[in-house]
């Protein structure tokens, strides 16, 4: 049964300091540390919550399960319980055996809408195979000047980066879904071996059919296409971009700081190649920027090894 209490009081019966699963919503009312261990008061990066955002709780802890080990800052934290407010029930036992987990249609608490800025990546990314769109960037045959859609990621936290190739039917879209996704994944112009790997890696762990799932996500990349900080890149092609100024326009699009840690910029050699948007399960696509994020925002911007790093944001114009 779920209970809505005071985290001060949540669990405070005494019994064994175990962890146990948990799920529910942990709401900060205060900044306090995020630890990665409570009992040694370990805390890496200086992690802390963030008043008045909340949070997915993972495991309860502590003599009187005082301490709630929740999502923050792309990876699973300790807080004390008197930090905030939570709703909280126990977790269901996982089946034994549950590395299949990880590949279970709709196990998943939330999304990565992956967008590529085309000429970026084909041009700087080194590729295995071949990407006909590619080639056709490289001698002008081909022309894109908005963003583009890479995938929708369906993610589970437990199984990090694993989650994915659930069982599920072939891909076979509808000729009205193909003639709106071309111009928004260009390796349909002249092929289908991009959209199959999507939809078998991360498609059919969705709700949703092929159609839908395609046409959720084109709808989401034309929401950021069309924000302030989407416009921002596609008027800059074939120069750079500041990376202070990108994000001003996320928070001025969306009137909300911490939608900019909703966002992440990737770089190789400071060339732009992708932006990476955290969506919750239930986004809602063809509004604003801002209804696209939803109304739980993260309180840090995940970590990622590609992020870019310094203000000036190559952006590449494409052909050769």
């Amino acid at each position: 049964m779920t209970r809505t209490l005071p985290t001060a009081l949540l669990f405070a019966a005494s019994i064994a300091s175990a962890s146990e699963p948990a799920s529910g919503t942990f709401t900060a009312t205060r900044s306090c540390e995020a630890f990665q261990s409570f009992r040694k008061g370990t805390n890496p990066g200086d992690v802390r919550t963030a008043p008045g955002t909340a949070y997915p709780v993972r495991e309860v802890n502590g003599p009187d399960r005082r301490w709630l080990r929740i999502d923050v800052a792309g990876s699973q934290r300790w807080v004390a319980a008197d930090c905030g407010t939570a709703s909280v029930e126990a977790a269901a036992a996982a089946p034994r055996g549950g590395g299949g987990q990880c590949n279970i249609a709709g196990e998943f608490d939330s999304y990565v809408l992956a967008v590529s800025w085309q000429p970026g990546f084909c041009e700087h990314v080194k590729y295995q195979g071949t990407k006909p769109e590619c080639d056709r960037l490289a001698d002008r045959r081909l022309v894109v000047t908005h963003l583009t859609l890479h995938g929708l990621w369906p993610n589970r936290q437990s199984c990090g980066t694993r989650y994915g190739a659930c069982p599920g039917p072939q891909l076979d879209l509808r000729p009205d879904t193909l003639a709106l996704v071309r111009p928004w994944m260009p390796n349909f112009q002249y092929e289908q071996a991009f959209g199959r790997h999507e939809w078998n890696k991360h498609g059919t762990c969705t709700p949703m059919d092929d159609d839908t799932y395609f046409r959720r996500a084109v709808a989401a990349v034309k929401t950021l296409d069309a924000s302030a900080a989407g416009r921002y890149i596609a008027t800059n092609a074939g120069g750079a971009i500041s990376r202070k100024a990108f994000y001003e326009r996320v928070v001025a699009d969306t009137g909300r700081p911490q939608a900019a840690n909703a966002i992440t910029l990737l770089c190789t050699n400071k060339q732009l190649f992708e932006v990476r948007v955290k969506l919750p399960v239930d986004f809602k696509e063809g509004g604003s920027l801002d209804q696209l994020l939803g109304p739980t925002l993260p309180a840090m911007r995940p970590s990622d090894s590609k992020e870019c790093r310094g203000d000036e944001i190559l952006v590449e114009a494409g052909g050769r």
